[in-house]
């Protein structure tokens, strides 16, 4: 590419003579981020596409300008601008460079953000080269977790810090349609808004340009997000020729999120070999389009053997497969409360007990199992509570844990109860979305 070409395009996407958009702060992650930078290590941030990665470097640029580092000292590069897809190398990343230092003129040294960075084949080495000598402040976005574990592993190992970025929150939500709850009181006066929004997060999901856009055309929005991971970051990535399969097995795990699956029954439902069921659920883990949860052993190899539980990434695209109906409720109750307890950075897994009884989530933390928690809309029929309860106290019996937290999360008033001897806490749903626990 020629120098005013490459000019032109990095003139588009940065800002050194034009004011920076408005965006809205993501305090976890922008805090995260801003510490990172301060240790001068490679910064990666990864997730599924349109969840929000390119924002947190705008809201990183701002936060440098603010500490008072020159405009000409950063540069962001849109590696999905179209004009640069034929030309996609580690030579185009030193070729940009080259051109930024000689019209720029940065008199420090550079911070450079390079968003969606699997678009170039061994990028890692170049990055690599950058960090090694000193020359520049690297941070980077993927959607691919495959190309980014892969990578990085071999090339940058020790190097970097990485950040899982998620959809919004529904604390993030919320702030980004203008209700702030931060208390308490807040939390009582606000109720029938806050029911609302749930209720808007649990059918269109939390991407967040989608909250911009009116009702009737956020599923064309979804539609539009859906087939650019699947196309993009799965189809090209792997090359793939049987789009159809690919897209029922897709449609199948997100219309049915928290459901137990197997590669065998994945193979039999869609009259594939094991292989191709097994490689298409795992480009769409790759895509962080789904996740997954192994069942709880102290047994690596046990885990790995067991059947999974995988997760939609956002509800609004499961609900493009699937007609409104309450019997999903328990399941997008769970869903949400399992991406949740992923954003705070807790590793999950599902457990059953020797009599085939299941509990949603064991969590676990530092290599350290914090709590059990079972997700459940209501415990008011005597049959529902039982089934949710008793299986607290076998868990912990069965799997040497003592007195380890129980927690039920629904949609009813938040108390502790006392059910067999076994303390509990109960605790609702939105309360412990918006302030936490």
């Amino acid at each position: 590419m020629e120098k005013l070409e490459i000019l032109e395009i990095l003139n588009d996407w940065n800002y050194w003579n034009k004011e920076l958009p408005p965006t809205i702060p993501r305090d976890y992650y922008d805090k995260k981020i801003t510490s990172y930078l301060e240790n001068d290590e490679i910064i990666v941030l990864k997730g599924i596409r349109r969840c929000g990665k390119s924002t947190l470097l705008i809201n990183q640029i701002k936060q440098l300008l603010k500490n008072g580092v020159n405009k000409n000292d950063i540069l962001f590069v849109n590696l999905e601008d179209p004009r640069f897809t034929n030309h996609l190398s580690v030579e185009l990343l030193g070729r940009i460079k080259d051109v930024y230092l000689e019209f720029l003129n940065p008199q420090g040294k550079p911070y450079i953000f390079l968003d969606e960075i699997q678009n170039i084949p061994f990028w890692e080495k170049w990055v690599n080269k950058e960090y090694e000598l000193g020359l520049s402040r690297i941070s980077i976005t993927g959607s691919n977790s495959s190309m980014l574990s892969s990578e990085i592993a071999s090339t940058l190992s020790g190097r970097y810090l990485s950040i899982e970025v998620f959809p919004l929150g529904f604390d993030e939500f919320l702030r980004f349609k203008g209700l702030h709850v931060s208390t308490k009181l807040d939390f009582v006066d606000k109720k029938i808004e806050l029911n609302r929004a749930f209720e808007e997060y649990r059918q269109f999901g939390a991407f967040p340009k989608v909250l911009a856009y009116k009702e009737a055309e956020k599923k064309e929005l979804l539609t539009t997000y859906k087939d650019s991971i699947l196309l993009k970051d799965i189809v090209a990535r792997y090359q793939l020729k049987n789009i159809t399969t690919l897209e029922e097995i897709s449609a199948f795990l997100l219309a049915n999120s928290g459901i137990i699956q197997s590669t065998s029954k994945i193979k039999n439902n869609f009259k594939i070999s094991f292989d191709m069921a097994r490689d298409y659920v795992e480009y769409l883990k790759n895509a962080y389009m789904i996740h997954e949860l192994k069942k709880f052993d102290y047994s690596l190899k046990k885990q790995n053997l067991n059947d999974k539980k995988y997760y939609s990434a956002d509800l609004g695209l499961s609900n493009l497969y699937r007609v409104a109906n309450l019997k999903n409720r328990g399941n997008d109750l769970e869903t949400i409360v399992a991406i949740e307890l992923l954003r705070r950075g807790f590793e999950l897994y599902y457990y059953k007990t020797a009599s085939n009884h299941e509990i949603d989530f064991v969590v676990v933390k530092d290599n350290t199992i914090v709590k059990l928690i079972q997700v459940s809309s209501s415990l008011s029929d005597e049959k529902t509570k039982k089934r949710e309860l008793e299986v607290f106290e076998k868990t912990r019996r069965e799997l040497s844990l003592g007195d380890v937290a129980c927690l039920v999360i629904s949609e009813e008033k938040s108390e502790n109860i006392t059910y067999d001897g076994l303390e509990v806490m109960v605790l609702n749903v939105l309360e412990w979305l918006v302030l936490g626990n």
